[in-house]
């Protein structure tokens, strides 16, 4: 029965009328992660060489034992974002004659080939065999070996369990930051080392053979945990209520005030809301407000007579990030519905504006929310104060202007990693004027008088283009008016 739905489900994906376009997709994307992989074995070999380096006269199997935890969190997080869910197929499967159970085991257990599934074997087994082995044997190794590759399968049998009943809450997103802060800001900030903590069973693991018995127990918990939860969660009423959202049909008051571009922006927020992929930018845009803890507190950028240039490039992503992931697919977001806009009076007007209005409103609110770093030093507000100025006065309209460029459909319920629906050449323009456009203004008053100065005019340029936001916007309204139906043709191809 398992290869009898592996086959029907092969057959799908081969026959439908996307296939033939995905497939240059596919095979990149296979090239890519055949590449990574190699990335990980290449490191795999030279870890041995790294901690001769780095940690020359320690013991570097302890070394390494202490570090694994800090693998295993970064596990959990990319996991988190990159791991797919196998419950995309229920819907095609549930009418059938066929016991859930064995529905879901089939699709728990296709999910389990995966490269990240092996990701942990090829970056410890070169080691195992240099080091390991020779100091402890070959069972020495390969029960210290079969102990990191089980954590890892643990984590993934869980993450297909977190995944599905967190990740569109607060909870989920308490847990992803509980994890970064427990991870490297308990070391960081010398609270607890958690690498020590662990570091035992590792050790243990190297000379008997109960912390491999343990850890396949956990894992076959984790799996038991993640089969009952979709077996008991397999309706097709779960199924149509699986984009449920709390808050998602809450508007922002404040967009009510401007129109029918005000009440189509407070329609953009819910569909954000609704819907994977723009969540998952969402979610990132909360993620990246923690982009200056790398920088504003690190002694390389810091200066006698100011304070880095690089600190503007920081300040442009804090503070407009949720501006330059989501304008970038500025049109494609409504790909589906674009006709609707287009059959209406002042439809198109009324979407380009209401966007503006978003991206507007969530960078004020990742400003206001950047205001804290002012712990680091007052000099770091009047960066974010100067580069929202300049990201809403000027870099709103570029970023609008390159992503108009040939707009391409997209499906909004899938999730937003190694998922290129809507990105072309444009999109990767957009990253020329973000990383050069405020060094523009802001170098040369800089070199000339000083830092401040240089944040000076980076205000005003972007209060001039504040002042002119009408016009300016206009441009990108016109641009979208006069291609409207070539952008509307291009929007009813099939994905």
């Amino acid at each position: 029965m398992f290869f009898t739905l592996a086959r029907l489900q092969f057959l799908k994906s081969v026959r439908s009328t996307s296939f033939a376009k995905s497939l240059l997709t596919n095979i990149l994307l296979v090239v890519l992660g055949l590449v990574l992989l190699s990335y990980v074995v290449g490191l795999g070999l030279l870890l041995k060489l790294i901690l001769e380096k780095v940690a020359a006269g320690q013991d570097h199997i302890a070394l390494l034992n202490s570090f694994l935890i800090y693998f295993f969190l970064g596990e959990f997080l990319y996991r988190y974002f990159i791991q797919k869910l196998p419950v995309v197929e229920l819907e095609s499967l549930l009418h059938l004659p066929i016991g859930k159970s064995r529905i879901i085991r089939m699709l728990l257990t296709r999910s389990f080939v995966s490269p990240l599934n092996i990701i942990a074997i090829l970056l410890v087994l070169p080691f195992s065999m240099q080091v390991v082995a020779e100091k402890y044997g070959a069972s020495g190794a390969l029960m210290w070996v079969s102990t990191i590759a089980l954590a890892s399968w643990t984590l993934h049998w869980f993450m297909l369990w977190f995944k599905q009943r967190f990740e569109d809450s607060l909870i989920g997103l308490f847990v992803i930051f509980l994890v970064l802060v427990a991870g490297a800001g308990s070391s960081y900030m010398g609270w607890f080392n958690l690498g020590e903590l662990v570091q035992p069973v590792f050790d243990y693991a190297l000379v008997s053979p109960i912390p491999v018995l343990g850890m396949a127990i956990l894992m076959v918990v984790s799996y038991l945990l993640c089969f009952r939860f979709y077996v008991s969660n397999a309706y097709m009423e779960d199924l149509s209520e699986e984009e449920d959202v709390r808050f998602v049909n809450q508007s922002i008051g404040f967009f009510s005030r401007f129109g029918l571009a005000g009440e189509l922006a407070n329609l953009e927020w819910k569909l954000i809301i609704r819907h994977k992929k723009s969540r998952t930018f969402l979610m990132m845009t909360g993620f990246f407000l923690l982009y200056g803890l790398i920088f504003y507190n690190n002694p390389a950028y810091t200066t006698e007579d100011g304070f880095s240039f690089i600190f503007i490039f920081v300040g442009v992503f804090i503070t407009g990030i949720f501006m330059i992931q989501y304008g970038q697919l500025f049109l494609s977001w409504n790909s589906s519905n674009f006709d609707f806009y287009l059959n209406r009076r002042g439809g198109i007007e009324a979407l380009v504006r209401g966007k503006y209005l978003l991206f507007l409103g969530v960078s004020a609110i990742c400003f206001l929310a950047s205001v804290p770093y002012v712990y680091f030093g007052w000099h770091f507000l009047l960066i974010h104060l100067a580069t929202f100025l300049f990201n809403v006065g000027i870099l709103v309209h570029v970023i609008i202007y390159l992503a108009l460029w040939k707009p391409k459909p997209m499906d909004l319920n899938k999730g937003a990693m190694f998922n290129y629906e809507g990105v072309g050449i444009a999109q990767f323009l957009i990253v020329i004027p973000m990383m050069l456009g405020p060094y523009l203004i802001y170098v040369p008053f800089s070199l000339l008088f000083n830092d401040y100065v240089g944040l000076l005019a980076l205000s005003v340029t972007g209060i001039l283009g504040i002042l002119g936001f009408k016009r300016l916007s206009q441009i990108n309204i016109d641009r979208v008016l006069s291609n409207r139906y070539e952008i509307s043709s291009s929007f009813r191809q099939e994905l």
